[in-house]
């Protein structure tokens, strides 16, 4: 316990180290945010470029701070080869590390864990991904694994089958997921039948129930090809030895079979003609999920730099508009958002959250405000400043750990633009102005001509929603919505 002369001694301390503070640190105004120092010039990592003799082309950075290295592989393709094939272009991809050599799935996740490595392989709608990240000494052997998974998968009958059920049970889960049927009902609003984005990744259960080992290593075999693969390696070595031993272990690596491409794109997005509200039943849910979306707009459009700095005004970070109101103001949701899906076709624009299902059609209000002030209202400059900083400031910590680099190279390879490009990006959002905001807010922000999607209760939310004449509403039924 603390008497008396111990808390007049320590009192006394306290007084004379405060008189020695410089006089602005004791008069430091803890009311005010701290002014930001001017954003130093961005210093981007120099890739080296090769290609072997057998297709698949290498970018090499040399990164020596760690003993570490991220050796990332994309395949371009991914979703848009499925055509009439929902979901198998996944399928293949998460079954790569399911069985690969003379090793089953066990024995090769022992191997990895015995190296201290990771491996993980995924497909998006674009590419197919194998990502591997292990320690310098153990390199060699972690790329002997990987080489197995991307030249040697075994495809096994009882493993597909396996992963084919898993699949199976796990579409079913999405009629009982109320973001899963929102996000299915948007993509089938904006995007037509004919559209790779209209089906969802995973695919539906007619095109899973008919997979089997020879659809698999059919699709492996017109997908996984060395003329479309590109290797990205970042971390404690040399770009001579980077090249040395991929080609060891890939120098030889052949295309199969005849290539699989994707269906043309004969349809295009659809934009509504005025706002079209679509509602999916989910009795009792104690949330609703809205998501508003509408078609967005290509990666390489001149406009992106000033859309990624209004759509952070927005909703694309915590302290956006939308977030503040429906979070922090009104305490309707944990968290609501904006994005645009960058994607070599255009991806939808969204606006989403998870609401109390007694505030749905408050919350739609508080949507459609936010989204018709930022195309009314000219931001203020302080808004302006702080969403510039949140853009810019970010950028080297995405830069700072090998498999961030590796996946900052294979991410602006989608539209063949290099690290330079981050370089770039810095200016272009320091040069966007107010006026800059407005415009493409008005342009890409769809405050009239929206699709509406609402999951939850009908029974408690349609009447509210009604009320609120945003425009047509239809009522779509889970079934219908999850057999496509």
């Amino acid at each position: 316990m603390i008497n008396s002369r111990s808390l007049v001694a320590a009192l006394a301390l306290a007084h004379v180290a405060l008189a020695t503070l410089p006089a602005q640190q004791v008069a430091f105004d803890r009311t005010k945010a701290p002014a930001l120092a001017p954003t130093p010039p961005l210093t981007v990592p120099t890739a080296t470029t090769k290609r072997l003799a057998n297709g698949p082309a290498l970018h090499v950075v040399e990164h020596r701070e760690l003993p570490l290295v991220q050796v990332t592989l994309t395949l371009a393709g991914g979703g848009r080869l499925d055509r009439d094939q929902p979901g198998l272009a996944t399928f293949v991809a998460n079954l790569l590390d399911e069985g690969a050599g003379t090793r089953d799935a066990n024995a090769l996740q022992s191997e990895l864990a015995y190296l201290g490595a990771s491996l993980f392989t995924s497909a998006s709608w674009d590419f197919t991904t194998v990502s591997l990240k292990v320690s310098r000494r153990n390199l060699e052997a972690a790329l002997d694994l990987m080489a197995d998974v991307v030249l040697r998968p075994t495809f096994a009958a009882a493993e597909v089958r396996r992963q084919r059920d898993l699949r199976l049970a796990s579409i079913l889960q999405q009629k009982d997921q109320p973001n899963s049927l929102a996000s299915l009902a948007i993509n089938q609003a904006i995007f037509p039948k004919g559209h790779p984005y209209r089906s969802a990744l995973g695919g539906d259960s007619a095109s899973t129930a008919a997979l089997d080992s020879a659809t698999v290593r059919n699709a492996y075999d017109g997908s996984i090809r060395p003329e479309r693969a590109t290797f990205y390696i970042v971390g404690d070595l040399s770009a001579a030895d980077a090249e040395r031993l991929i080609a060891t272990r890939f120098g030889k690596w052949a295309a199969r079979g005849p290539e699989r491409r994707p269906a043309p794109v004969l349809v295009n997005a659809v934009r509504a003609q005025g706002n079209q509200v679509i509602l999916v039943d989910k009795p009792g849910a104690a949330q609703s999920v809205i998501v508003i979306g509408a078609p967005g707009v290509e990666r390489t459009s001149p406009d992106y730099a000033a859309i990624s700095v209004m759509n952070t005004i927005l909703g694309g970070s915590f302290s956006s508009r939308l977030n503040t109101v429906l979070r922090e103001t009104k305490g309707y949701t944990y968290g609501a958002g904006t994005g645009f899906a960058w994607r070599p076709l255009p991806g939808p624009f969204s606006a989403n959250s998870s609401v109390r299902t007694n505030v749905t059609d408050s919350s739609l209000v508080e949507f459609f405000r936010e989204m018709k002030a930022i195309r009314d209202i000219p931001v203020s400059a302080e808004e302006l400043a702080r969403a510039k900083a949140y853009l810019t400031l970010a950028i080297p910590g995405d830069l700072e750990s090998v498999a961030q680099i590796a996946g900052q190279m294979a991410s602006l390879s989608a539209w063949n633009l290099k690290l330079d490009e981050l370089r770039s990006f810095v200016e272009k959002v320091e040069a966007v102005t107010v006026a800059d905001v407005q415009r493409v807010a008005q342009r890409y922000v769809p405050a009239e001509n929206a699709f509406i999607v609402v999951v939850g209760d009908l029974n408690q939310i349609r009447a509210g929603i009604e009320a609120l004449r945003l425009g047509t509403i239809t009522v779509r039924d889970v079934n219908e919505l999850t057999k496509e």
